[in-house]
């Protein structure tokens, strides 16, 4: 099963989008599904106020969790790099979609939406594997 399937059969279950994204990347750097899942809930529906859409931040989670230093104790702090890459990543959703608030992309006030919110998911896991690609770390799956 590859990670687009993997995320689109948590949705199904009834994972939130931040949750099916998040949780198809977190053993990956060794954060159990479980822990993922509560980390996660509260970003679905973008935060619950159909803010920044829950894939994207799932999205985010990936790369933070991939480029954290995790303890400013270890030296120099990674926040500002972090910010830069999930800024970039950021805008390539926003490229391909033109949005990355849940409530545009849902078409709230609008006529139609501009992305379901599988296809936000799929978006963000192929973002999550293109980042990690380009980091070099492999790709399990």
């Amino acid at each position: 099963m590859t990670r687009k399937e993997q995320a689109l059969e948590y949705h199904k279950k009834g994972y939130n989008c931040c949750q099916a994204v998040a949780c198809t990347f977190c053993l990956d750097f060794g954060v159990s599904e479980e822990e993922m899942f509560k980390i996660s809930e509260g970003f679905g529906f973008g935060m619950g106020m159909m803010e920044v859409c829950g894939a994207v931040t799932g999205m985010f989670m990936a790369i933070g969790l991939d480029n954290s230093v995790g303890n400013l104790e270890k030296g120099t702090s990674t926040k500002a790099d972090t910010y830069k890459k999930v800024k970039a990543y950021a805008q390539k959703f926003k490229d391909k979609n033109q949005s990355i608030l849940c409530r545009e992309l849902k078409g709230i006030g609008a006529d139609r939406p501009l992305c379901s919110c599988d296809q936000c998911i799929e978006d963000a896991v192929v973002l999550v594997e293109d980042y990690l690609r380009d980091k070099g770390i492999k790709e399990s799956c």
